[in-house]
């Protein structure tokens, strides 16, 4: 949850937080994610389940004017799958981040994500959620910003990465490679 939380701002992406009751199961936001958008709204529901169905997250998610929302929550079959098929019902295009909630049982994740799927919603998780984003190593954020993310995030990825470097630093890499 932590590196899909930190993609709002490795792209300059403008963010909505919420919990559904800070007294209730699920607590408070993690301060290591709150700390991050300290400037955000941060709408804090009276036990809606749907985010959705509070009408301040509605009017905070309306206000930022875009179209297309990543989201992620606790749970894969609740959280993320009722918001967003909720934000499907009202023409907005949903990336869910695969990769950022979970849920009790396998069975329960894919139903949930069939669902979703069955609905338009986008299923990605971190790595091609980042890559949409960036679309060219050459872009800003690009190579220079989105690497250190990635070794950060995905030191699988970062392992790679320096593969890259390494071989830039001692010639050795293949044909077209040069540019990247």
């Amino acid at each position: 949850m932590l590196a899909h939380s930190a993609i709002a701002s490795l792209f300059n992406i403008p963010i909505v937080l919420t919990t559904s009751a800070e007294t209730g199961p699920n607590g408070v936001l993690p301060e290591e994610i709150a700390s991050m958008y300290p400037s955000a709204p941060l709408i804090r529901r009276n036990g809606e389940v749907d985010a959705w169905d509070n009408s301040e997250f509605r009017d905070a998610v309306r206000a930022q004017n875009k179209s297309q929302i990543i989201l992620a929550g606790i749970t894969t079959d609740v959280c993320t799958e009722f918001l967003a098929l909720s934000l499907r019902a009202e023409g907005f295009t949903i990336f869910a981040n695969t990769e950022a909630s979970g849920t009790f049982t396998d069975k329960l994740a894919r139903d949930a994500n069939d669902r979703m799927k069955d609905a338009g919603v986008i299923l990605q998780g971190m790595f091609a959620i980042v890559m949409d984003l960036m679309r060219d190593w050459r872009n800003t954020p690009g190579n220079k910003e989105v690497l250190p993310w990635l070794d950060r995030y995905l030191p699988a990825y970062g392992y790679v990465a320096r593969g890259h470097e390494a071989a830039v630093r001692n010639g050795t890499l293949a044909p077209g490679e040069e540019g990247l």
